[in-house]
């Protein structure tokens, strides 16, 4: 039977870290895989990694595939970007036309549309712990670490997002990703507001 547990271990966060050089807890998350049916579990560290706080690696979603996150605990941010498209309407990795910030706390929730990269930040105390409705193959390679509805590549090849997340006078503020060729100016939303800009309501 297939274990639903998995973990990722600081060595495979590095790749996506403003500064990978830096020491980090040995694990920054943990994930229980139940897909859309028993939902998945997220559960973050505390603190920060060279100054950057705790997240997740960050992906695209394979397919037209929508997702929406439930806050149970703890507090953070949720990062959403979507790529430019090229005339053959292919993704372009490097270039960012929209950026958003989400503040969230315990009872929020986020719909994240298909095509928009997402990760999430731990910016508390404590745990920060969320419940989503993405589905698993559980007949894939590795399903519970890496399913194959998420695209992880085009983050890792841009080593993470096209801000960070760091901490400065102990509040979270953004850094530009120097990868990135074109990145759109942040905007920083409450997930009600977020909500008026998707197609379902938040």
């Amino acid at each position: 039977m297939l274990k639903p547990f998995a973990a990722r271990e600081h060595s495979k966060m590095q790749e996506v870290l403003m500064h990978p050089e830096a020491e980090g807890p040995e694990i920054h998350y943990y994930m229980i895989r139940g897909g859309s049916d028993k939902t998945n579990i997220t559960v973050w560290e505390v603190g920060t990694v060279g100054g950057e706080y705790i997240k997740t690696y960050g992906h695209y979603h394979i397919g037209n595939l929508d997702e929406t996150y439930h806050v149970i605990s703890g507090e953070g941010i949720v990062l959403l970007q979507t790529r430019k498209r090229d005339s053959g309407s292919n993704p372009v990795d490097d270039e960012i036309v929209s950026f958003y910030a989400i503040s969230v706390k315990a009872g929020d929730k986020v719909f994240i549309p298909s095509e928009t990269g997402h990760l999430v930040v731990n910016t508390g105390k404590t745990w920060l712990v969320t419940v989503d409705d993405s589905p698993v193959n559980f007949k894939e390679v590795d399903p519970v670490s890496l399913p194959g509805h998420a695209d992880y590549k085009a983050v890792q090849k841009m080593q993470g997002f096209a801000y960070y997340v760091v901490e400065e006078d102990g509040k979270p503020t953004l850094v530009r990703n120097s990868k990135y060729k074109t990145v759109a100016l942040p905007e920083w939303l409450t997930p009600a507001e977020y909500a008026l800009k998707t197609s379902k309501p938040g």
